[in-house]
């Protein structure tokens, strides 16, 4: 049997790791108006952003992977109520008339996008 109480993953390479290449290019790809997040950023603040942004936002991703943390303010989302089309007039509306939609910190998703780019190989799609 294999001992493995010093394994500690897959080591890191230069070839997984968030460059500011990389974080540049996931912002380009963000859907642009779309609502703030609850800190009132939008996508259109990284886009119009100073061109050092990219390498600061690189160098927090890696060190938040290299320290298996994440931010606090990662979790924090607000959900906005939207009626559903065609059921909302004319009648007394309920919970069932809404869908629900998690506005999540833009940073967040720029992370999570930084994190698919990288790493998706290592990801198994269930669906």
């Amino acid at each position: 049997m294999l001992s493995r109480a010093n394994y500690s993953g897959v080591p890191l390479t230069q070839a997984y790791s968030i460059d500011a290449e990389l974080a540049s290019k996931v912002i380009t790809n963000l859907k642009c108006g779309k609502a703030a997040d609850i800190d009132s950023l939008s996508a259109e603040h990284l886009c119009f952003c100073h061109p050092c942004l990219p390498s600061i936002l690189a160098k927090l991703f890696q060190l938040m992977i290299s320290c298996s943390f994440v931010l606090e303010g990662f979790r924090y989302s607000y959900i906005v109520l939207v009626p559903k089309p065609k059921e909302c007039y004319g009648k007394t509306l309920t919970c069932d008339d809404f869908c629900g939609i998690a506005i999540s910190p833009v940073l967040s998703e720029l992370f999570e996008h930084c994190i698919l780019d990288c790493f998706g190989l290592f990801f198994k799609y269930l669906w």
